[in-house]
């Protein structure tokens, strides 16, 4: 049965659901920098996924990744698999700017997080609303 890391629990929002993954929001309002992470049961790495599970990690990540740029007119997009710190495969997409805080550099451990306040996250929200559509489903909050 799958089940979050409790640092992932912690440290995010849950969004909703794609077919494969869990959408989350890491809560730091610094960054638009969101985390999929696969619904299978003990899984770290991308090659522990069958082949099926691995293109449909690519197609959600990729399509995130797509409409998030437009969304919040990135600059660029950081894409990562780590898990040094959490080992459930997670899939990190972050929307980079030139003005955000810690650009050019990685977004980890730079500046203490900065919680979305409950405007903050309903503003966000409600943009998610008009632009993940398809076969993203939305949690209920």
């Amino acid at each position: 049965m799958f089940a979050l890391d409790a640092r992932l629990q912690q440290d995010t929002i849950w969004l909703g659901d794609y077919p494969l993954s869990r959408l989350l929001l890491m809560n730091d309002v610094q960054y638009p920098w969101f985390i999929l992470v696969p619904q299978r049961e003990d899984v770290s790495e991308l090659f522990q996924l069958d082949a099926e599970d691995q293109l449909q990690l690519w197609r959600e990540t990729t399509g995130l990744a797509e409409v998030l740029k437009d969304c919040f007119a990135a600059d660029k997009m950081n894409v990562a698999t780590l898990g040094n710190v959490v080992s459930q495969l997670h899939m990190h997409v972050i929307v980079r700017r030139r003005e955000d805080i810690a650009w050019p550099a990685p977004v980890w451990g730079r500046h203490p997080a900065q919680a979305y306040s409950a405007e903050q996250l309903a503003v966000l929200k409600a943009r998610l609303r008009l632009v993940l559509t398809g076969d993203f489903n939305f949690v209920e909050s």
